[in-house]
């Protein structure tokens, strides 16, 4: 009898812990974050008007967008790409259990995937020789220098001066104009994937974002990637618009590991598991 109880209650904690987490995860993945009246976010901040003109090379504040950016298609990829592409099993095509999506154990999403998916909102800050770009989701942040500085040679390579690949690479921006700043980034983890789907990228990836600041409330974004090991030519992966937040207030969502391994050991890997094996 009281085996049978412990079952009932470890089932029902389970099913309650699967019915919390899936609710989690379909509300970061699927649905939008919605306020009392029901708008999200965006949907919110896009009924205020253009806010007057935009400042002078200033993005400081916090912007909110879309839940996942509108990506183009991709160009054919090369053999290299094509190899690592078959590798990446996303959620959409397999089971959480054969699934192999960095984010399934909470690693780093990475640059650029996180200004491409989930990316509900994100804040730039200025500071000496610098600017900070801070996500909302998992309060991960990116440098962006403004120094002057050039970037890294051939990161990941073999010599002893040689930097090492990074999650969210390294970034370096400048001013075109008063209102359009010019991001460049290289050396992203290979590890990483460009966006759920699980299309890939090398470590010699190149980035480029060109931020528009339209109106004070208003920004535009254009990211291209030159990846040359990967693709047969560059492509401008996706053009997205923010919206100012009013209120300058972020919902915090974070990917906890130690949930997200519970998760997997009592409900998403003996799901996948093929009954006889």
């Amino acid at each position: 009898m009281r085996n049978l109880a412990n079952g009932c209650v470890i089932g029902l904690a389970g099913v309650l812990f699967f019915s919390s987490y899936a609710w989690s995860q379909n509300r970061q993945a699927n649905q939008p974050i919605r306020a009392d009246d029901g708008k999200t976010l965006y949907d919110k901040a896009s009924s205020t008007g253009s806010g007057g003109p935009a400042p002078r090379q200033d993005l400081t504040g916090f912007w909110t967008g879309p839940i996942t950016a509108k990506l183009n298609p991709v160009p054919p990829m090369t053999p290299w790409g094509q190899e690592q592409f078959r590798s990446h099993k996303n959620h959409s095509q397999y089971s959480e259990a054969e699934s192999n999506d960095p984010m399934k154990y909470c690693d780093p999403m990475g640059f650029p995937r996180d200004m491409l998916y989930d990316n509900r909102g994100f804040a730039f800050a200025p500071m000496p020789g610098k600017v900070l770009q801070a996500f909302q989701f998992n309060r991960v942040w990116r440098e962006i220098w403004t120094d002057g500085r050039e970037l890294p040679k051939n990161v990941g390579g073999r010599s002893a001066d040689a930097a090492d690949p990074r999650w969210y690479g390294y970034s370096v921006g400048h001013w075109e104009g008063d209102y359009t700043f010019v991001v460049d980034t290289v050396g992203s983890d290979e590890r990483t994937w460009l966006d759920s789907v699980g299309h890939p990228h090398s470590i010699d990836m190149y980035v480029q974002e060109r931020y528009k600041r339209v109106d004070h409330n208003t920004l535009e974004m254009t990211m291209t990637i030159d990846d040359p090991k990967t693709y047969t030519k560059p492509f401008v992966i996706t053009n997205a618009r923010f919206r100012w937040l009013v209120n300058q207030d972020l919902v915090e969502e974070i990917c906890v590991p130690s949930l997200m391994q519970e998760y997997l050991k009592i409900i998403a890997d003996p799901a996948g598991e093929v009954p006889g094996k």
